[in-house]
């Protein structure tokens, strides 16, 4: 059976990522590419579907784990009765094909060890043919192969190659497991120690190049880290998690696929990298972006695959029980067909933001601009799905609203303060309807809170980003009694709900789900803003301590039982973290989403 969500570390190559176990298994792998069919997908079901152990014969969870300083590099250590052993696993960056290094290392005593690889092709549904071929075993069905190398006697059992090998102190083994189109030659497999070597000094290299200088070291470091190996290098896109499937509910239906790129993301996205130093990342990203928008803007999406692909149909693999039975496991996403407007805001704040930053300015971004404020103009009044994608009917969602207000506002600011070309008086009149209808609207006086739809009594957390975007200023008695509103109303054990799904029907689906991670981090902020910086610091350490042992979040948190929720690790989690140690810290920058151009009541 699959471990805990928060037992789960990550290695990567940046364009596929591997979960490996406290037991010492990769429960999930898809190759070539993070959106790729899983060949290890265990996680999903059992080892059956696929997995490659390797640990002492005794079984069991590790002694401890701990990544190599600030690096991908993962090692894994065991105390047993006949010595300690470590497995060391990384992913070198990739060079012709994509490779798994994982070496045994003997730090005392001598210790049995047992190595079992189950290669399941297409999420579990294929067995591939396995032969030998010289030194190598090479597994083989339809498009993909599969090379191990290592210096171990190996052998089949129950369709399973295995293999039972001692280490002793001093002692190394390595095994190195390489993916290539099954039509192409059979690949070189790198050097495990080179490779090892070589990832260290990517990851260490890379990391030196955070400026950030604040309280929160360690946990910044390692959450930037992440998002890193988030990261589709081909591109620059930057999915939301390495998983699929993986429940917001246990038992329950909530169970979707995040191996994609979403637009709402992207500022908080650009606001972490830019503030602590990856402009390059920035940039990439924000290219990412130019190119997956182009086109009609009436066609803009929420999300799109990592190279901008824009058909992601979703399907049930009905052959995997799910994440401890959570059925339906999904592949692709519906939502990418919603109509969501608080997209063109993220989109129109992203790219003002990246260019308030310093990021070089183009023609054909400023021309996609007014393409899309021009789209936003005519269909800012509509009925949505709102940013959290519910499947119930459309409402006019306030946050919607908001963010539609934002894209008309760093439109007035782009030809106000830098100069751009465009019809300033018009966009400022759309600008200014769209304000005073929330505030009618979309406020309940008697509670002294924004909703979370017109005429909805329900809160949305969503509702804290209010004053980020500069809709109105933090110190606004209607944003204190919102914040305030979310915490008694919202809130379990002091974290923070999306909203309510239990209320009004709203999603158009069965059953709850956990506290939302990105939102507890947006409370954070919020609490900072106005005022309360103790009460803020004192659950952002909550929500650091929430971590596993490795320092990463998954997307939601359940208080009943203490666990991780839901797809992981989670960039809209980790994003959140460097941002609110940016806040608390005082080295977060003033950008288009908090600039001094705040609202008085109206």
């Amino acid at each position: 059976m699959p471990g805990r969500i928060e037992d789960y570390a990550i290695i990567g190559d940046l364009q596929t990522a591997a979960l490996v176990g406290r037991d010492g298994s990769i429960d999930w792998l898809c190759l070539p590419r993070f959106d790729s069919p899983a060949c290890f997908a265990a996680l999903l079901h059992d080892e059956s579907a696929g997995r490659w152990r390797i640990a002492p014969a005794t079984g069991g969870p590790a002694t401890r784990r701990r990544y190599r300083d600030d690096t991908l590099v993962l090692e894994t250590e065991w105390e047993t009765p006949d010595g300690v052993v470590r497995v060391i696993d990384l992913m070198p960056p990739r060079g012709r094909a994509a490779d798994v290094v994982r070496i045994v290392e003997g730090l005392s005593g001598t210790v049995p060890m047992r190595m079992d690889l189950t290669l399941r092709f297409d999420y579990g549904k294929i067995v591939p043919w396995v032969r030998r071929h010289g030194p190598d075993l090479g597994a083989i069905a339809g498009p993909d192969a599969v090379w191990l190398r290592t210096d171990v006697p190996v052998q089949g059992e129950n369709r399973s190659t295995v293999a039972e090998f001692t280490v002793s102190a001093g002692q190394r083994i390595p095994f190195v497991l390489t993916y290539q189109l099954s039509h192409l030659p059979r690949p070189q497999p790198v050097d495990a120690e080179r490779a090892l070597a070589d990832t260290e000094r990517f990851w260490q290299e890379w990391i030196g190049r955070c400026d950030y200088d604040g309280r929160w070291q360690q946990p910044v470091r390692r959450a930037l880290l992440t998002l890193k190996a988030l990261t589709y290098a081909p591109t620059g896109g930057i999915l939301a998690a390495a998983t699929t499937s993986l429940p917001e509910q246990w038992g329950g239906p909530r169970n979707w696929d995040y191996r994609y790129c979403w637009l709402r993301d992207a500022t908080f996205t650009l606001q972490a990298l830019l503030g602590t130093g990856y402009v390059a990342e920035a940039k990439a990203w924000r290219e990412w972006l130019l190119r997956a928008v182009a086109g009609d803007p009436a066609d803009l999406q929420i999300m799109y695959g990592l190279d901008g692909t824009r058909r992601l149909p979703e399907y049930e693999l009905d052959w995997l029980s799910g994440y401890e039975g959570a059925r339906p496991v999904r592949v692709g996403n519906a939502a990418a067909d919603q109509l969501q407007l608080d997209v063109w805001g993220e989109v129109l704040e992203s790219l003002h933001l990246a260019r308030e930053s310093g990021i070089a300015a183009t023609d054909t971004a400023w021309d996609l601009q007014r393409a899309l404020l021009d789209h936003l103009e005519g269909s800012w009044s509509r009925p949505d799905n709102s940013l959290w994608e519910v499947r119930g009917p459309r409402r006019h969602f306030v946050h919607s609203k908001v963010l539609a207000w934002t894209g008309f506002d760093c439109a007035v600011r782009a030809v106000e303060q830098h100069g751009m070309d465009g019809p300033a008086d018009r966009w400022r009149g759309v600008r200014d309807a769209i304000h005073a209808e929330v505030c009618a609207k979309g406020f309940d006086t008697g509670r002294n809170t924004f909703t979370q739809a017109y005429g909805s009594a329900q809160l949305d957390a969503a509702l804290l980003l209010i004053p980020r975007v500069g809709f109105l200023p933090a110190a606004d008695p209607r944003v204190v009694g919102t914040v305030e509103a979310v915490q008694r109303e919202l809130c379990e054990d002091g974290f923070v709900l999306r909203y309510r799904p239990e209320e009004e029907g709203v999603d158009g689906l069965p059953g709850t789900e956990g506290a939302f991670l990105a939102c507890s981090f947006w409370l954070v902020d919020a609490l900072a803003g106005i005022g309360r910086q103790s009460e803020a610091e004192r659950l952002f350490q909550r929500l650091l301590d929430l971590r596993n042992d490795v320092g990463l979040l998954a997307e939601e948190y359940d208080p009943s039982t203490g666990r991780h929720l839901g797809n992981t690790p989670q960039a809209f989690s980790m994003v959140g973290l460097v941002n609110s140690a940016r806040r608390l810290s005082g080295t977060s920058t003033r950008t288009s989403a908090d600039a001094g151009r705040q609202h008085t009541r109206r």
